[in-house]
C-alpha cells in the first residue's frame, strides 16, 4: 500500500513540469503602477502600505492579493532590522518580490508594515498592559481582514477574485482572517468572499509543538524552562518574569495574549473547516519550518477537504523562498526560485482569472 502522505507530497510535484513549459512572463503590459495607502487596522491602529498595480489596470479590473508578513518586526516588503543585509548578502524583499512578481502577471497586491513597524502605527511607549492589548493576535488578525477591505475599495481590483498570501506566521494569520471574514456579514452591495489561501513556509503544528521541536534540537536544556513559560502564559496570557536570557526573545513581555491565543491555535484545525482554494508551498531546505514534520498536518487538512487543494515541496528552497547553493546557505538574498514563481503564478492565475 502506498503511504497517503508520500503520496500526497510526490502529487503535489507532478504539475511543475507542465507549469515550467509556459511562458506567462510579459504576456501583459510592461511597468507598474505604485500608490501608498493608509488605513485603519483591527483596532484603529493606522497601518501603512503600498498598493502595487500592472498598468493593465488602467484598461481593466485586475484580481488582487494581500500578502502578509512573517513573525517579528518584519516590514511592507519583507525585511527584519534583526536579519541585516551584512550578514545575509543583502536584502531579503520577499514580499517586494512576490508583489511585483504577481503584478508581471496581471495580479495587484496590497503590503503593509504591521503594527508597531515601519511607517504604521508605532508600539506603544505606555505600560505594559497597553503593549499587550496592541499587540494582541486578535489585532494582527483584524489587521489582515481591514487590508482585504482596503483592497476592495480600489476601483481598479475585482472585488470577486482576491486572495490572501502569508509567509510562515504570516500564513496562521491568513488562516484565521480567512476564518473570521468567512464568518462575517457581507456589507449590503459588497462581495467580500475570499477565493484562494496561499500558505508559504507555514507551519502546520500549533506553536507548542513548534516550540518544543526548535528547542530540542537546538537548546534541549531550555525545554522544562520553556514549557513552564508556555503553561503560564496559557493559564493566564501574561509572559513570567525573570525568563533567562535565551527564552526572552521568544518569549517577550508584552505578548502574552498573543502568545496565548497563538499557544491555543491549531492551523490544520482551522485550515480544514475553509471552503476555499489553497495552495501550501513549501521549501525543502526550510530550516525554520522544517518539512515534512512541521508541514504534514496542512497537507493531510487539505486532502481532508472538498475544496481544491494544492501542496508543493520544492527542492532546494529556503524559508525565505530563495534557491540555496549549498547546505551554507541560508537563503536569505538573491530573487525568488524559480520554482516558487512558477508555482506561485501558475496556481494564482487560472484561479483568480488574471
Amino acid at each position: 500500500m502506498i503511504d497517503r502522505r508520500a503520496l500526497l507530497a510526490t502529487a503535489a510535484l507532478a504539475p511543475l513540469a507542465a507549469r515550467a513549459q509556459s511562458p506567462w512572463k510579459g504576456y501583459y503590459a510592461a511597468g507598474t503602477r505604485q500608490r501608498p495607502v493608509h488605513f485603519a487596522g483591527g483596532d484603529g491602529a493606522t497601518l501603512a502600505g503600498t498598493l502595487l498595480l500592472p498598468m493593465w489596470s488602467e484598461l481593466q479590473r485586475v484580481p488582487g492579493v494581500v500578502l502578509i508578513a512573517g513573525s517579528g518586526p518584519t516590514d511592507r516588503d519583507g525585511n527584519n532590522p534583526l536579519v541585516p543585509e551584512s550578514q545575509v548578502g543583502g536584502r531579503i524583499d520577499l514580499l517586494k518580490l512576490i508583489a511585483e512578481l504577481l503584478a508581471q502577471a496581471g495580479i495587484a497586491s496590497l503590503r503593509y508594515d504591521k503594527r508597531g513597524i515601519g511607517s504604521s502605527t508605532p508600539r506603544p511607549t505606555g505600560t505594559l498592559e497597553d503593549q499587550e492589548q496592541f499587540f494582541a493576535w486578535t489585532n494582527f488578525v483584524g489587521d489582515v481582514a481591514a487590508a482585504h477591505g482596503e483592497l476592495l475599495k480600489h476601483d481598479e481590483i475585482k472585488p470577486y477574485a482576491t486572495a490572501l498570501l502569508g509567509h510562515s506566521e504570516g500564513g496562521l494569520l491568513a488562516i484565521a482572517a480567512a476564518t473570521a471574514m468567512a464568518t462575517r456579514a457581507p456589507e449590503p452591495g459588497k462581495r467580500h468572499r475570499l477565493h484562494g489561501l496561499v500558505l508559504a513556509a507555514t507551519p502546520g503544528l500549533p506553536l507548542a509543538d513548534i516550540v518544543r521541536a526548535q528547542i530540542a534540537r537546538n537548546a534541549p536544556s531550555l525545554l522544562e524552562p520553556a514549557e513552564r513559560t508556555m503553561a503560564e502564559v496559557m493559564a493566564t496570557g501574561h509572559v513570567p518574569a525573570g525568563l533567562p536570557r535565551e527564552l526572552q526573545a521568544l518569549f517577550p513581555p508584552y505578548a502574552g495574549p498573543f502568545l496565548q491565543s497563538l499557544l491555543a491555535f491549531d492551523p490544520a484545525t482551522a485550515l480544514g473547516r475553509l471552503d476555499m482554494a489553497c495552495l501550501i508551498v513549501q521549501g525543502a531546505a526550510d530550516r525554520q519550518v522544517v518539512p515534512m514534520a512541521d508541514v504534514q498536518p496542512l497537507i493531510d487538512a487539505l486532502g481532508r477537504r472538498t475544496a481544491p487543494g494544492e501542496a508543493v515541496i520544492l527542492p532546494a528552497v529556503s524559508h525565505n523562498l530563495k534557491r540555496i547553493s549549498g547546505p551554507a546557505d541560508p537563503g536569505f538574498a538573491g530573487p525568488l526560485a524559480p520554482a516558487v514563481a512558477d508555482t506561485l503564478i501558475g496556481w494564482l492565475r487560472p484561479l483568480l482569472g488574471a
